[in-house]
């Protein structure tokens, strides 16, 4: 078993020998790729900062020591502190790049999705913050494809208003060829259409006040052509309902060629279509609905429209909400700003191995089972079932 251990490690550790190790070399006591690899397999099993890190280690020394180079032992908490806190996340991430890559390939070849949705959108770790040294809320924007349960990319930034830099950013850390780059209105901008065309993707892009203009006229020429009956338009129309929770839900999704008479239209790289998703709750009698409009390099192909749209929402109702409720994100009081950041990277990264792997139960009881059961830990470290 140790043997086999060791091998599967071994092809963790590759990932991190090309990572720069920022500690002096009289601090060089623990070699790094170990100390890093340690940090996954602990939050893997639960761990939720640099204390619980080194408690599980300690726990699982016997078995360390029989897999990773440990000359001096496990690392202490100080340790990990120090290292992840040191570590440039630009860096570190990049490390992850080869094995992603990885995931992602065996993620497409399970779903056979051939234009897979890449979800863009911000989310605040709200007990990061420190007033006493005027540090704000750790903010960052990430990519996640929906299909594949994989989060492919994040980068921080100062706060919610700063997602449209943050957001080209995070897009250049990802291979977007052949995917539909969906982003909330705050990235609906021209630049971002254009570089995502010039990635090999399409986008499908929300509306709201924030482009005045194009969202008044969208929602004018909707409504006019509805008027209309859609006469002597290729307008198409995809209805879906489900019933569970206590409500039924009706969405029903609208797309038409983008007329060019949209205000900037040349602007809009591959502009090809406009949509609108049109939501309704009935719960205890009541009645609620929401509507949205959106910009689409996507040519007709409503279904395809649709699944880009409700794709989107699982960045929210699947990635966010499980880092929240399974790694207790929202509640984290690390302070250290990149500290911070690269905990939140390495909760991602350890969520879409989780997520990767193929047992039916839910990712909180995989989390225990990994802190459990060490051989179940590498079928999830290293996607190997058997």
């Amino acid at each position: 078993m140790a043997n086999g251990i060791r091998v599967g490690l071994d092809e963790i550790l590759v990932h991190f020998e090309e990572l720069e190790d920022p500690r002096s070399d009289i601090n060089q006591r623990h070699p790094l790729e170990s100390v890093v690899v340690i940090a996954i397999l602990a939050i893997l099993a639960g761990a939720g900062g640099p204390t619980a890190i080194a408690r599980w280690a300690a726990i699982k020394e016997e078995w360390l020591a029989k897999t990773l180079s440990l000359p001096n032992g496990i690392p202490g908490k100080d340790v990990f502190r120090r290292v992840l806190s040191a570590l440039k996340p630009e860096a570190f991430q990049a490390c992850f790049a080869r094995w992603l890559s990885s995931l992602r390939a065996q993620a497409a070849a399970a779903s056979g999705e051939e234009q897979p949705v890449f979800a863009v959108d911000g989310k605040t770790l709200r007990r990061s913050h420190d007033r006493a040294k005027g540090l704000g809320a750790l903010h960052s924007v990430s990519v996640w494809a929906s299909e594949y349960g994989l989060t492919l990319a994040q980068v921080a930034c100062a706060e919610k208003s700063n997602e449209i830099t943050a957001i080209p950013e995070a897009l250049k850390l990802v291979d977007l060829r052949g995917a539909i780059v969906t982003i909330d209105a705050m990235g609906t901008q021209t630049a971002i259409a254009k570089q995502i065309v010039e990635g090999g993707a399409d986008y499908v892009l929300a509306l709201k006040g924030n482009q005045g203009a194009m969202h008044e006229a969208v929602i004018q020429y909707i409504e006019e052509q509805v008027d209309n009956d859609f006469a002597g338009l290729d307008a198409r129309r995809h209805v879906t309902k489900e019933t569970g929770h206590g409500r039924e839900e009706t969405r029903q999704y609208v797309q038409m060629p983008a007329p060019k008479s949209l205000p900037g239209f040349g602007r809009w790289k591959g502009l090809m279509t406009i949509g609108v998703a049109i939501l309704t709750c009935v719960r205890d009698g009541k009645e609620t609905g929401d509507i949205r409009y959106f910009l689409s390099s996507l040519d007709m192909g409503v279904k395809r429209f649709a699944r880009a749209v409700r794709g989107h929402w699982g960045i929210e109702n699947v990635c966010h909400w499980s880092l929240d409720f399974t790694y207790r994100e929202d509640e984290s009081r690390i302070r250290d700003e990149r500290l911070r950041e690269n905990f939140a990277w390495m909760n991602r990264f350890t969520h879409s191995l989780l997520k990767q792997h193929p047992g039916k139960e839910s990712l909180v009881m995989k989390r225990r089972a990994c802190g459990w059961d060490d051989g179940f830990l590498m079928q999830v470290l290293t996607g190997k079932t058997t």
